[in-house]
């Protein structure tokens, strides 16, 4: 489709926005990972951390960040705190990158996205 043909409209400023922070956030492999585990059920800090093979400080930290972008929620059972994904668009969204690049680097295994620094 042509650039300026009328079929797309550009997002607002804002959703622009809200949209390149919850790709930030999901920028950390670790933060994915969470994520990917999460849309699998429901887990506790210290059931993720070993799932994800993460340091139980820092997956606390990652589901802070993630909760406080609204992204995962958390209820209490107990003594625990169970975590589950709060937006299940960002889980298609996930699975969508992840199975395309699963495809894409079974085609060509040489095929590797590089790190670009803006």
């Amino acid at each position: 489709m042509a650039a300026g043909s009328g079929e797309f409209n550009d997002p607002s400023g804002e959703v622009l926005s809200d949209a390149a922070a919850a790709f930030g956030l999901l920028a950390s492999p670790a933060r994915l990972h969470i994520v990917w585990a999460l849309a699998q059920g429901e887990r506790d800090v210290s059931g993720l951390a070993e799932r994800v093979g993460g340091a139980l400080p820092a997956t606390s930290q990652h589901l802070a960040k993630l909760k406080l972008a609204g992204l995962v929620g958390s209820r209490r059972e107990g003594r625990h705190q169970i975590y589950y994904v709060d937006d299940p668009d960002i889980v298609a969204v996930v699975r969508l990158m992840v199975d395309q690049l699963h495809k894409s680097t079974a085609q060509t295994p040489q095929r590797q996205l590089r790190s670009i620094r803006a």
